[in-house]
């Protein structure tokens, strides 16, 4: 069932728990998360950064789209860090419910600027908008965010003041997390400090970033505080392509699909089933 951010968001928000954002750039990762989904009875966002888009191409998200009309559970459809108006519109016109425009690298005035922009464009037609503030690092190897690899955290007021002048519908905010996984750097310490504060000083739901590799006691914490969008992408994929290399070690000879891919699709919806339980969110399609 195809929902806008804005109301899926808002469940969670008042009823502390997080829906997981999971990256895809394959129908293999739709399937997983759509059968994670309906296996824990939780809601799901299925996104896609840009250079998946170009790689799978603007009619994949017609796939995406019947695919989640297909199923009870409550879904919305997400372009992911999105760089420019243009990344955004052409989410928009090819039919996801919500959208990122990941200003976050820009000076204060010209996010500020380019998000109000997008939030005009997307309201227009009923979309929904994320914006960043502040910058959530990317590891070596990871595509995802701006490429900045110092982490500048997010302000309280900063903040509460970019969402009022951009009235934007979820905030993601810098608060430790890297995108990718941690083996080239040193696994920072999640500010729940900070991010208690962040959420004191805005009230619309906010955005967790590098959702991977974190450890599960601190995620635990953080949509206590606020966070009802963890984005995962990953342990995913990582666990994914594991068990397809397994599988072609194992079976040198093998080449059709549906002995390779089967055991893999299920090894990522492993994951994603074990990060609905952490994010709370098992159970939860009850609520919608």
């Amino acid at each position: 069932m195809l929902y806008n951010m804005v109301d899926l968001l808002s469940v969670a928000y008042k009823n502390n728990f997080a829906v997981g954002s999971y990256n895809v750039a394959n129908s293999e990762f739709v399937e997983a998360i759509i059968h994670a989904a309906e296996a824990k009875n939780a809601p799901a966002i299925i996104q896609i950064h840009p250079n998946e888009i170009n790689l799978v191409g603007d009619d994949f998200t017609a796939y995406v789209r019947q695919a989640v009309d297909r199923t009870r559970i409550p879904m919305a459809i997400h372009v992911d860090h999105g760089a420019t108006l243009g990344d955004c519109v052409r989410g928009i016109h090819n039919g996801y419910t919500s959208v990122m425009i990941d200003a976050s690298a820009k000076s204060w005035d010209d996010n500020v600027a380019l998000t109000k922009q997008v939030v005009d464009v997307a309201h227009s037609v009923g979309v929904s908008v994320e914006a960043e503030l502040g910058t959530i690092g990317s590891n070596e190897l990871s595509t995802e965010g701006t490429g900045v690899n110092t982490i500048l955290y997010t302000d309280p007021e900063d903040a509460k003041k970019f969402v009022s002048l951009t009235g934007v519908d979820t905030l993601a905010v810098a608060i430790g997390t890297r995108h990718g996984h941690y083996s080239h750097v040193e696994k920072p310490e999640l500010r729940i400090d900070l991010l208690e504060k962040i959420h004191e000083a805005v009230d619309i739901p906010l955005v967790l970033h590098g959702g991977s590799d974190n450890k599960d006691e601190e995620i635990k914490k953080t949509y206590l505080h606020g966070v009802a969008k963890i984005n995962l992408s990953t342990d995913m994929k990582t666990a994914f392509f594991a068990q397809l290399r397994k599988n072609l070690d194992d079976n040198p000879d093998a080449y059709e699909p549906d002995q390779l891919m089967p055991s893999a699709r299920k090894a990522a919806q492993d994951i994603v089933e074990h990060k609905m339980d952490l994010f709370n969110s098992t159970g939860k399609a009850d609520l919608y």
